[in-house]
């Protein structure tokens, strides 16, 4: 991206409409309710051939620096801080205000190029809002209707006229070929049942969930090395996902921070519901999920909602339990814990458990190399012929049931799919077999190919039988 632009304003002025439509997807949460947003999301914007970093901030208000309104407000001057250019939007369909002029005043002493933008232009009786924005001493205001998307084309002009067309429109090197991929051809060696190696340099997605205040932006934040996240002793600060990327030990994390999820007979207001639909996004983004619980107070009933909820969708799943700190006796409460663990979640067996502080930083790397190993067991191929050769053993060991006298055969195992892994097994009579036998094949792959923690999946196949629905002769 060649520049980054910071959208700027009072509350519930349009910034995350606007947001949403120069990104051309629905990222940001939008509602009538002044204040939805409240931390900083970037995004990759483009504008008629323009492309830029887009950062979506939160209304700026006076308020002490203490209070969730001053945090809110120190995030977005970080915001504007880091960007090259600011979008000052402004409600032509109200009017200016106050806050309007104030805002002005401290984003000219920032000395930065700003773009004033007046939105809602579209509405009946805007002219005087539009005219007035002159007074704020920006410059000339560029009228848009970011819900329907009017006046895109002079916003673009306006970006490239602040910045120049030499940032706006930078040259492309030319970019020399040096690594080609050969296809192999016939009779080249290939062996259809190598194991890939796990890729320890691809980024890696990273999904933090859990309850309300049980400490996922403060340990973000932790990872960081900074407060890039809006935190604080409030319970659902957090409403938008947001994602944040750094570097671990020379790989590319990709980590999202997600609102608190409560109970759903709990979550009434739309904007909760809005907020936990978009947590639920993220979780299907990820490719591994660190539920956070709060070690005080661990294995509410949500919480174990939330890590069933994570199988469910085959995500790779670890549990942090954060405000370690706190804890007192820990050998003691670390053996309940482990204890609860098992007993809780049988269905995550041998799911890695790693007890933390977001507050000082206690556990972190433990819990970033546990990520990784769940990340490469949900990500493992296992060859065919070992496949059979492990199924053969297990019918040995534990034969199926027979059902009506007529035993069941299993012939043959592959995997299908990987993330998470997935195995098909051809075998007679697939509607009969018991779940009971499903599980014991789970838990042997668990405990023979070391796959730990991770859903697997297995689907039964039974050949077509091609008699079936013909006449017998007589």
């Amino acid at each position: 991206m060649s520049f980054t632009v910071a959208i700027v304003g009072r509350p519930n002025v349009g910034k995350s409409t606007l947001f949403n439509r120069l990104v051309g997807k629905k990222l940001a949460l939008v509602d009538d309710t002044p204040g939805v947003t409240r931390d900083r999301r970037p995004g990759d914007a483009r504008l008629m051939g323009l492309t830029f970093t887009i950062i979506d901030t939160a209304g700026l208000e006076e308020a002490d620096a203490e209070s969730l309104q001053g945090r809110m407000r120190a995030q977005t001057e970080a915001a504007i801080d880091e960007a090259d250019l600011s979008l000052f939007v402004v409600d032509a369909k109200s009017g200016l205000t106050p806050v309007d002029t104030d805002l002005a005043e401290m984003l000219r002493r920032r000395g930065k190029p700003v773009v004033l933008v007046a939105n809602k232009s579209e509405a009946r009786g805007s002219d005087s809002g539009f005219y007035d924005a002159y007074t704020l001493g920006l410059g000339e205001p560029t009228p848009i209707s970011a819900e329907h998307g009017q006046g895109m084309l002079d916003l673009r002009d306006a970006i490239v006229a602040a910045i120049g067309e030499d940032r706006a429109y930078p040259a492309k090197e030319d970019v020399a070929v040096t690594d080609v991929d050969i296809p192999q051809t016939e009779g080249e060696d290939s062996d259809e049942d190598e194991e890939p190696t796990y890729d320890e340099t691809k980024p890696l997605r990273v999904a933090i969930v859990g309850r309300p205040n049980a400490g996922k932006s403060t340990l973000i934040n932790r990872f960081l090395g900074e407060d890039r996240l809006l935190t604080g002793p409030e319970a659902g600060i957090t409403r938008d996902s947001i994602s944040v990327e750094w570097d671990w030990r020379g790989r590319t994390i990709k980590m999202f921070d997600t609102a608190g999820m409560r109970r759903k007979a709990r979550v009434i207001e739309k904007l909760e519901k809005l907020s936990v639909a978009d947590a639920l996004r993220a979780i299907r983004f990820a490719e591994t999920v660190v539920i956070v619980f709060d070690a005080t107070i661990p294995f509410e009933k949500q919480d174990l909602q939330i890590v069933d909820l994570v199988l469910r969708e085959g995500r790779a799943a670890v549990l942090a339990f954060n405000k370690w700190d706190m804890i007192e006796d820990r050998q003691a409460v670390l053996a309940d814990l482990r204890e609860k663990t098992d007993r809780l979640l049988p269905q995550a067996r041998g799911i890695r458990a790693v007890p933390i502080s977001g507050q000082t930083g206690w556990g972190l790397d433990k819990l970033m190399q546990s990520i990784i190993d769940t990340d490469k067991v949900w990500n493992k191929r296992i060859s065919t012929a070992r496949l059979n050769r492990w199924l053969e053993t297990q019918q040995v060991q534990h034969p199926p049931p027979a059902v009506s006298g007529r035993r069941i055969k299993l012939k043959y195992m592959t995997q299908v799919k990987a993330r998470p892994p997935a195995f098909m097994i051809s075998c007679t009579r697939s509607d009969a077999l018991p779940e009971s036998y499903t599980r014991y094949l789970i838990n042997g792959l668990r405990a023979d190919f070391d796959m730990p923690s991770v859903p697997i999946r297995i689907h039964f196949r039974s050949p077509e039988n091609p008699f079936e629905g013909k006449k017998r002769r007589t």
